[in-house]
């Protein structure tokens, strides 16, 4: 039955090897199944005729029926455009073609009854159909009475004359193929209690539905399927590995008492207490951690990671924390080690730039057991990096680092595998999270520390820039700082934007006497940390910058963020340059600059910037804006390669899904049990080559 799905494209009737090249190049489609499984994204709506009187510009696409009177063609060489008028008797609306004008002459003649499909627009005062889909009534377009689906397609295919259209015949000719090898993929329990279609009628009603209604049931059916196997595989990976990977225990309260009573600098909240409760939970349970910890900027994921430090260093064993950035490193290094000296706990850092006779105490102390943390950067993964025992890995911004490089962490012990605490400051969507890292369990500081005061936001033209520079004077002249940061480097033909030369010159106008600092990608290392460092100290007062800035610099004094070219930045990007201030006590400031053409989603990320400060709400909205690939980056993309579901959208089934899966491994975690038979086979024959990022491993 699987050999079926398993035939090479080209030997589907209208394909051949040729097209078959095309379509694993262009679509990654290979087979009958990857084929079947190439699912329509939208639906033209040919169930109904619209008067032509009652159309207007808003509308999405149209179906008419009418007759041309007449044909025109206006401007010449290469402004030519066709326009024909076509009536339904009561309206008149024109048809207009730029391209293969002599092709439509040919093809379309007046008097002819057609049926006419396209997107409305107008055009002054008039409505027009530009390139629409035109074709002489027959009995079977006149019923008006199907969905008709639009498949993603590619430029090279239309270039070569393969259309959504064409996609659509050649499915029809492989649901005919496939209808005897289509089994039911999903246990007759299931499909009964969520009265889901059956897969051969989902799968036909997918490409050509028969009714609004089954359309939205075979969807249902589908995003179903997909999202439950994916959670079925996490939540198995995840008891696989608990039962797999014994975890050291780590249950000696002592050195953390001694913290809590003696030097606690302030009152933790609620939320980094429960998520504290949650680590150590899982550290003396006697399976292996594998959190990930979730905050904003400023929400205290340093000192939650330093009170588990503190658990494992009570149990005789070490920690280690690894940043992606050598500025980050020191920065935690720095954070850290005012801690770990009130309690006399040996710390180091460990990065690129640590010289050769620096190195060789800190490979000894810690092969000795000696030092009992070493913060560091991809240095610490280096083959002499060697721990005398690692209890704690914790690894920040985990999104940047590769697969391989966190597996080489994990391997660190030899006899048993250390925890693992894997910390972002860019908040996860739940349903990114359920199933991006749906093996790991997800803590997250929902709340900031008491007394921080949220930064107030405003967005505010290119043309009010006297204001704005008004607002920086106002800022400095009480002892604040200000970061400007820019979307580029070197001036770009295709992008008019300020960049950041021309930033840099404008803010050295405006602020004669000011000391500025200069920051970006290109530049040494040396030269950006000797301009960080100054900026730090307070030698400078601005700092002029790309998004370099976007991880790293802590400066409690900096209280002003302004981000030129706003509408060029992603919302996370915005959110995570935003977190940059408001480091202290001071009321800080974010002021997005933007020219006055704005489309519609970048209103909506500039709307979401000045209304809420809360990272969780800003990653919901990103997540709808932009998808779950595009958030993620395209390393994580082999987790989300979903055929038909949407995480933006399908939170209740997704969430639904996943309690199914759950309910059906606590009861069955072999699937030996033989209403579950179907699920076993169902995994054992999905793709092997399916990557799933959430593993340290």
């Amino acid at each position: 039955m699987n050999n079926f799905f398993d035939t090479s494209i080209e030997f589907l009737k209208g394909v051949g090897p040729q097209r078959a090249e095309l379509f694993k190049k262009e679509l990654k489609i290979f087979s009958f199944g990857d084929l079947i499984q190439h699912y329509p994204f939208r639906y033209e709506d040919r169930t109904r005729f619209y008067p032509i009187s009652s159309i207007d510009d808003t509308l999405p696409y149209v179906q008419i029926k009418g007759k041309f009177t007449d044909f025109e063609i206006i401007g010449d060489r290469s402004k030519r455009r066709l326009i024909g008028y076509f009536t339904d008797g009561n309206g008149e609306i024109e048809m207009v073609w730029f391209q293969r004008i002599d092709w439509v002459m040919q093809k379309i003649k007046p008097g002819i009854e057609y049926v006419a499909f396209g997107k409305p627009s107008r055009f002054g005062k008039k409505l027009n159909i530009a390139h629409p889909e035109i074709e002489p009534v027959t009995e079977n377009n006149l019923k008006g009475n199907s969905f008709q689906p639009v498949y993603p397609i590619s430029e090279k295919l239309r270039s070569r004359y393969i259309d959504s259209k064409q996609i659509g015949k050649l499915q029809a000719e492989l649901l005919r193929l496939a209808e005897p090898h289509i089994r039911e993929t999903l246990p007759e329990f299931v499909v009964a209690s969520k009265k889901f279609l059956s897969k051969k009628i989902a799968l036909r009603n997918i490409h050509f539905p028969q009714s609004q209604e089954l359309l939205q049931a075979a969807q249902r059916r589908l995003k179903f399927e997909e999202l439950f196997y994916v959670q079925l595989r996490l939540i198995k990976m995840k008891l696989v590995r608990q039962d797999k990977f014994k975890g050291q225990i780590f249950n000696d309260t002592n050195i953390l008492t001694r913290f809590y009573k003696e030097h606690l600098p302030f009152e933790l909240t609620e939320a980094q207490k429960r998520v504290i409760r949650e680590i150590y939970a899982d550290l003396k349970s006697g399976k292996q951690m594998n959190r990930l910890l979730q905050g904003d900027v400023g929400s205290g994921k340093t000192i939650v990671a330093f009170i588990c430090m503190l658990l494992v260093i009570g149990g005789e064993a070490q920690a280690t924390l690894m940043a992606p950035t050598e500025i980050l490193a020191q920065q935690h290094y720095a954070n850290l080690k005012k801690y770990a000296d009130r309690m006399n706990i040996p710390i180091a850092l460990l990065t690129g730039s640590v010289k050769k006779s620096q190195r060789k105490p800190i490979h000894e102390k810690l092969q000795s057991g000696e030092l009992k943390i070493l913060i560091g950067t991809h240095a610490l993964l280096e083959e002499e990096v060697k721990f005398h025992k690692l209890g704690l890995a914790i690894i920040d911004e985990q999104h940047r680092f590769g697969v391989a490089q966190r597996s080489k962490l994990w391997q660190k012990n030899t006899d048993v595998y250390p925890h693992v605490l894997v910390m972002t400051a860019t908040p996860i969507p739940r349903t990114l999270a359920m199933t991006l890292y749906g093996d790991l369990e997800i803590s997250s500081i929902d709340e900031l520390p008491k007394g921080r005061k949220p930064i107030i936001t405003t967005h505010q033209f290119d043309a009010h820039r006297l204001k704005v520079n008004g607002f920086i004077k106002s800022q400095m002249d009480a002892g604040r700082q200000i970061y400007v940061v820019y979307p580029l480097i070197e001036e770009s033909e295709k992008l008019d934007l300020k960049h950041l030369m021309d930033g840099y010159e404008s803010m050295t106008r405006a602020f004669p006497d000011i000391p500025i600092s200069i920051v970006h990608g290109q530049m040494k290392p040396e030269a950006k940390d000797y301009e960080m460092a100054r900026f730090v100290k307070g030698e400078t007062k601005i700092m002029v910058a790309t998004t370099v800035i976007e991880v790293g610099v802590d400066v409690p004094n900096a209280s002003v963020m302004i981000i030129e070219s706003a509408e060029r930045f992603g919302l996370s990007q915005l959110h995570q340059l935003r977190g940059r201030v408001g480091r202290g006590v001071d009321q800080s400031y974010c002021i997005l600059i933007t020219g006055y053409k704005l489309g519609a989603d970048t209103k909506v990320r500039i709307e979401t910037m000045v209304k809420t400060n809360n990272g969780f709400e800003i990653a919901e909205t990103d997540l709808k804006l932009r998808g779950p690939g595009d958030l993620m980056g395209t390393q994580q993309s082999g987790a989300l390669d979903l055929l038909i579901a949407d995480l933006s959208k399908d939170g209740p089934l997704l969430q639904d899904a996943r309690e199914l899966a759950s309910q059906i491994l606590s009861s069955d975690p072999n699937l030996e049990k033989p209403e579950n038979q179907l699920i076993k086979t169902q995994i054992q024959m999905a793709r092997k080559t399916t990557v799933n990022w959430s593993r340290i491993s």
